[in-house]
């Protein structure tokens, strides 16, 4: 009878080599390149909306093998912040049948609101890494070269990366460059908070720069009114969370101090404010300059289309065929079709009605409810939904891609650290 060729000792050093292939293995390398891959998503989503879908894509594939899925199935069945995205989804799909538009828009209608699901998958991931703070750095790093190159092009466009409309706005746009930058001034704003008190003069210094720096380029170089809409709501739950009352009345006054400095010292910020009126005016005159007077008629259209349908609304994919219907016999700004009403509430509310309005303020609510607490990852994520909540009563910015990930990723990321703090 010949001998196993194969010792005891070399089947001990086979299976020690092998070990690294062993499935919990595989799932904390999995789980590695899982954190990687959110770092390069925060760091690519203010240049590119490609390379953040691509890595999107490669995170989902690498994190799926990770997810024990009996914990998974009872966050998503128990816990309101892993539902409500689902929720809102499979309303979107519903939709599909009762819509009254081509299956074209229907179809394509369902993809702004099918990314919220890779909310539930963030928050289950990063309630067990440690390194959700690595995507919020990675992000704000990014915006600091942003903001760089930022002033760089509004001397020298020729910097620009992409042929954008607007001096100082080196890739995509204004708008989406002043969300991101809000985001960052304010999220830096409790720990310079903290640093002050804890006497860490260098630090607290630190930050307060990093938050002028991205306000002085929204004041001088290129901002969106959207924008300014958000900070006095910012700075008025700051006060509330976090300073006294005699506190809140210094940074009011700092705050009325700042705001006349910026409009007597910036006259692009006077222009873009004063040109609202103008834009309302010139609706009869010059449709390219009306920005205000569109806004108010799409609004206007859309809420009419509701109270058509109130309790479902007309159906996914529905508002482009509304206004093609609306325009019919009318003109001026009565005439244009789009597919978005600039208001995320209305945008909800002509597709799916009240039904939907539920579960777009509930899902809201509920992100919301993850950070009643007090510590920076708290007001992180505060300033992430508070800042797409005020931004969407201008703005369909759930649903937009750009603002709608940050949302996204801020809330599942940060929402997963808060989450696994708690769990400690």
């Amino acid at each position: 009878m010949t001998s196993n060729p194969l010792s005891r000792s070399d089947s001990s050093q086979t299976l020690q080599w092998l070990s690294p292939f062993r499935s919990d293995r595989i799932s904390g390398m999995l789980s590695v390149s899982a954190d990687f891959l959110a770092v390069l998503i925060a760091a690519s989503l203010p240049w590119s909306t490609t390379t953040t879908a691509i890595f999107v894509g490669l995170w989902l594939l690498v994190v799926t093998p990770t997810i024990r899925w009996p914990d998974y199935l009872h966050c998503c069945l128990t816990k309101a912040a892993f539902a409500f995205p689902f929720a809102f989804l499979l309303l979107a799909v519903l939709g599909v049948f009762w819509a009254d538009a081509e299956w074209a828009d229907r179809l394509h209608a369902i993809k702004p609101i099918a990314k919220l699901v890779v909310i539930p998958p963030l928050l289950y991931h990063f309630s067990r890494s440690e390194r959700a703070t690595w995507v919020a750095v990675a992000f704000l790093i990014s915006c600091v070269l942003l903001a760089a190159l930022s002033w760089v092009t509004l001397f020298d466009p020729s910097w620009k990366l992409t042929a954008t409309l607007s001096d100082g706005v080196p890739v995509k746009n204004y708008i989406d460059q002043s969300q991101e930058f809000t985001l960052c001034a304010f999220a830096l704003a409790l720990p310079a908070l903290n640093f002050w008190r804890a006497h860490r003069l260098a630090a607290a210094i630190a930050c307060i720069a990093l938050i002028l720096f991205f306000v002085t380029n929204m004041i001088y170089v290129a901002t969106a009114r959207t924008a300014l809409t958000c900070i006095p709501v910012l700075l008025g739950v700051f006060a509330w969370r976090y300073l006294s009352r005699k506190a809140s009345l210094l940074l009011l006054t700092a705050a009325v101090v700042a705001a006349a400095i910026a409009w007597t010292t910036s006259p692009y910020l006077r222009q873009r404010i004063i040109h609202v009126s103008v834009e309302y005016k010139n609706e009869r005159d010059d449709l390219t300059q009306a920005s205000t007077a569109r806004r108010l008629t799409y609004w206007r259209k859309s809420i009419e289309s509701f109270l058509e349908s109130p309790l479902f609304g007309h159906g996914t994919g529905s508002i482009k065929h509304q206004f093609e219907r609306a325009a019919s016999g009318q003109s001026n700004l009565d005439t244009e079709v789009v597919s978005n009403p600039h208001n995320q509430t209305l945008y909800v509310a002509v597709q799916w009605g009240i039904l939907g309005l539920a579960l777009l303020y509930g899902m809201w609510l509920a992100h919301m409810q993850l950070f009643i607490g007090r510590d920076i990852a708290s007001w992180v994520g505060v300033v992430v939904v508070v800042q797409n909540m005020t931004s969407s009563l201008f703005n369909s910015h759930l649903a937009d891609f750009h603002e709608g990930w940050i949302y996204v990723l801020g809330v599942g990321a940060i929402g997963g650290l808060v989450l696994r703090r708690s769990a400690n």
